[in-house]
């Protein structure tokens, strides 16, 4: 008995530790973001402070066009995660549940895909996307991002655990393919779909490679972009305001996985059974 309290004490003491590793940076984040400037380095360091300095957060967006740049981001990730929606389910209803001519051939040369870097592309992206005419503009930071080899795998792998009585008897009350997607495929597949856009949301959020690249102008730079430029004028910004910016940006995801976490957490679960 005593070695189980032992081993259950140790295990909670672990478990405590690493949660303070974790969140440990985040608190400190969060506290020097309502601190005046002098404050900040203090020791030892206060982490409650006092009185906290809401305005810090009323600041930032007069020092920079932080609205803008959030706009931009919560708009490019709104429509990305909505068409790559449609396209993935549909590209994998294809690849899971039809029936044509290279069909695997074609399937294997995009899993092959996966294994290119993405920094790879960026140059040959940047040539194409100049030679249409779509530097700085929302369509070069919308349509190639659209695609996802990774999601269309994971939704098609899902689609193939559906049991196709279900497809066959919709055929002969008449259905299409598209209305098999919409009203057999997409209702029993709701869980891979809610993983799909809350990863789709989170690499949006969280873009800034591409969009540092093909962008120039600040009216159309993303919210990442923005916090780079803005820990490069730390000087003149300060330590607490560029804290005030991350806070806001990490906002929203938090938000959304406490929203979807249920959906998320049963989404893992059964794409990995099945």
């Amino acid at each position: 008995m005593f070695w189980e309290r032992a081993i259950k004490a140790a295990t909670w003491a672990c478990l405590l530790a690493g949660a303070a590793i974790v969140v440990g940076p985040f608190l400190w984040m969060v506290s020097t973001s309502l601190k005046p400037l002098e404050d900040i380095y203090t020791f030892p360091p206060e982490w409650i402070p006092h009185p906290p300095q809401w305005g810090n957060y009323a600041t930032i967006f007069h020092i920079v066009p932080l609205g803008r740049f959030f706009g931009n981001t919560v708009f490019v990730t709104a429509v990305v995660v909505a068409l790559r929606l449609v396209i993935t389910t549909m590209c994998a209803y294809a690849l899971a549940r039809l029936r044509f001519p290279g069909r695997d051939l074609f399937f294997l040369g995009m899993i092959a895909t996966m294994m290119i870097p993405g920094e790879v592309q960026l140059i040959p992206g940047f040539v194409m996307m100049r030679w249409f005419g779509w530097l700085d503009t929302y369509k070069v930071l919308i349509i190639p991002r659209i695609e996802s080899i990774v999601h269309i795998f994971l939704m098609r792998q899902f689609f193939l655990t559906i049991p196709r009585d279900l497809e066959e008897a919709a055929i002969i009350d008449g259905c299409g393919h598209f209305r098999i997607i919409r009203h057999v495929i997409v209702p029993l597949s709701k869980p891979v779909l809610a993983l799909v856009a809350l990863f789709a949301f989170k690499a949006m959020w969280n873009d800034f490679m591409w969009p540092l690249i093909m962008t120039n102008s600040t009216s159309m730079k993303t919210l990442q972009v923005g916090l780079a430029l803005i820990n490069t004028q730390q000087r003149e910004t300060g330590l607490n305001l560029l804290m005030a910016c991350n806070v806001v940006s990490l906002l929203p995801i938090l938000v959304v996985f406490w929203l979807t976490q249920k959906t998320f957490v049963k989404g893992i679960a059964l794409t990995g059974l099945k």
